[in-house]
């Protein structure tokens, strides 16, 4: 059951003072590349190796908006030490397009920091157990995104809807980044992926009447068909414990959307994030027609996942979580993202028990996995 709390809502004279504060300190993408890479860490390589075609996804799982998991002390080590090989069979993915066939692509990876642990023994699996969602923390701390121009303005506009029922943000002039699990729950592809689609919030210049709508909504979300979906095997092959730490997917549309994207980057210390803090805006489920926004501390990390108390409930998974990050040969912070909202986890360590809201960070390999989804040549990611 989620735990229900007052909402504040943004005035508009509050929401444009911190609007024009933040839009003043960073800009849009429209040309150039997508990807960018900093913290003076070694790019890996990541080179496909071979493809081979599987039988067409049933695409009978049902959608889920929400996801929630558990953790204790022997999956944190686990997660944080997997074997080369574990990698590697991770970072393999499927591709699904449009006629519904689907291919699996195995990939070989170099250039690994050997600082991390690739390690032997695995230490006891997680423990199940039952508690309440709560996705929101105390006051309920989300911003409604309202008026005729916010929605429509860098960075919210980069904030999509998909067609079962998440979220997702643009990371190139034709790619969406979502969570995983909003296409596939561990075991198949969900029913909705089959005509999978993305939303995009536009001005109702005709004043269309949606069913139900009284007075006729100033923005309508305008639809785009999905060509091709990718999800790392990481994702798949965790069905019998479904894992976070691959929870992302990509999307590529069938045509170009000709709006403003924001840039991946490799999630870097705290202490490298403005006011350590992330942000991301999502369609809340619970508060239908609306874009939300919202901002928090991290609280805690792992190799894999982001963890925080941002406010968030069902529809707002797949939401793109960025940063505010120093550029020095810019000479001036930029928003990029440094992860994707996947959901809620329990922590269990040493018979104390914390919950979270979680996002999946963009780690090295994560980063030139999913740049070379976008730009389909690893030569390219791995110099960029």
């Amino acid at each position: 059951m989620t735990t229900r709390a007052p909402v504040f809502r943004m005035g508009r004279s509050q929401m444009l003072l911190i609007f024009l504060y933040f839009a003043n300190q960073s800009r849009a993408s429209r040309t150039g590349p997508n990807t960018s890479w900093g913290g003076g860490q070694k790019m890996p390589v990541f080179r496909p190796q071979e493809t081979v075609r599987l039988v067409k996804p049933r695409f009978s799982a049902e959608a889920r908006q929400e996801l929630t998991t558990h953790c204790d002390a022997g999956c944190l080590w686990r997660e944080a030490h997997p074997t080369f090989d574990d990698l590697k069979e991770d970072l393999a993915y499927e591709t699904v397009y449009l006629n519904g066939t689907r291919t699996l692509t195995r990939v070989d990876i170099s250039g690994v920091d050997s600082d991390s642990p690739l390690s032997q023994t695995h230490a006891p699996r997680r423990r199940r157990r039952r508690r309440r969602k709560r996705q929101i923390f105390g006051v309920d701390g989300r911003f409604d995104i309202r008026g005729d121009h916010f929605p429509l303005s860098f960075p919210f506009s980069t904030t999509v809807k998909i067609s079962t029922g998440c979220t997702g943000i643009l990371v190139s002039d034709r790619h969406v980044l979502t969570a995983a699990h909003c296409i596939h729950d561990g075991k198949d592809y969900v029913k909705g992926a089959k005509k999978l689609k993305v939303g995009f919030l536009t001005e109702n210049l005709k004043g269309q009447m949606p069913k139900r709508a009284k007075p006729p909504p100033k923005l309508l979300i305008r639809w785009s068909r999905v060509k091709r979906t990718q999800v790392p095997r990481g994702w798949i092959r965790s069905q019998n414990e479904l894992s976070m730490d691959y929870d992302y997917a990509l999307l590529e549309l069938k045509r170009p959307h000709g709006k403003a994207y924001m840039e991946l980057t490799v999630m870097p210390s705290p202490a490298q994030v403005a006011g350590n803090r992330i942000h991301f805006t999502g369609f809340d489920s619970d508060r239908p027609g609306q874009l939300v926004y919202r901002f928090c501390p991290i609280i805690n990390e792992t190799p894999h996942l982001i963890y925080q108390h941002c406010d968030a409930q069902p529809g707002s998974s797949g939401s793109g979580v960025y940063a505010k990050l120093w550029l020095p040969d810019k000479h001036h912070w930029e928003r990029k993202i440094v992860g994707i909202f996947s959901g809620h986890q329990w922590v269990d360590l040493n018979g104390v028990q914390k919950d979270y809201n979680v996002a999946v960070r963009i780690t090295p390999l994560k980063y030139a996995q999913i740049c070379y989804w976008i730009k389909g040549n690893y030569s390219e990611c791995h110099s960029n």
